[in-house]
C-alpha cells in the first residue's frame, strides 16, 4: 500500500513538472503570439487623444496584470496558477498594447504635456478681515 500511495506521489510530481515546463514554453512566444489576441483594425480610426488615453490604460492593465502574475508565483504551485489565471489576458493586453503602439507611431502621435494648475499666488488675493480682540472676524 505505501509503495502504490509513494508512486502515485511520484506521478503527480512528474505531471506537475511536465506541466511547468510546457506552460513556460508559452512565456516564450507571448511577444510573436500576443498581435494575433487582438483586432488588427482596432485603432484604425483612433485619434491621438484617444490612443493616447488607450495606451495608458493598457499600460495600467499591463502593470496590474504582471503584479498578480509576480504574486501568484509566491504561492504553491504558482507558476502554474499564474500561467492558467492570467497568461491570456496578459497576452491579449500586450497584443492590444502592440496594435496601439503601431497606430501611434503612424499617426505621428505625440504625448500631450501635463496641464500644471495655476497657483494661487498668481491670482489677486482677497483682502483679509481684519480680526477683532476676540479673534472672531469682523462682519
Amino acid at each position: 500500500m505505501a509503495s502504490i500511495s509513494s508512486s502515485l506521489r511520484g506521478l503527480g510530481a512528474l505531471l506537475a513538472l511536465l506541466a511547468a515546463a510546457a506552460l513556460s514554453g508559452c512565456a516564450s512566444m507571448s511577444e510573436t503570439v500576443a498581435p494575433a489576441f487582438a483586432d488588427p483594425a482596432r485603432y484604425e480610426l483612433y485619434d491621438c487623444k484617444q490612443l493616447e488615453g488607450e495606451r495608458k490604460a493598457l499600460a495600467k492593465r499591463t502593470d496590474d496584470l504582471q503584479k498578480l502574475m509576480e504574486k501568484a508565483e509566491t504561492g504553491a504551485g504558482g507558476a502554474v496558477v499564474s500561467e492558467l489565471a492570467y497568461r491570456n489576458d496578459y497576452i491579449a493586453v500586450r497584443g492590444q498594447a502592440q496594435l496601439v503602439e503601431e497606430a501611434w507611431r503612424r499617426n505621428r502621435c505625440r504625448e500631450t504635456p501635463e496641464v500644471i494648475p495655476a497657483a494661487a499666488s498668481l491670482s489677486p488675493a482677497a483682502p483679509a478681515k481684519p480680526a477683532s480682540k476676540s479673534g472672531k472676524s469682523v462682519r
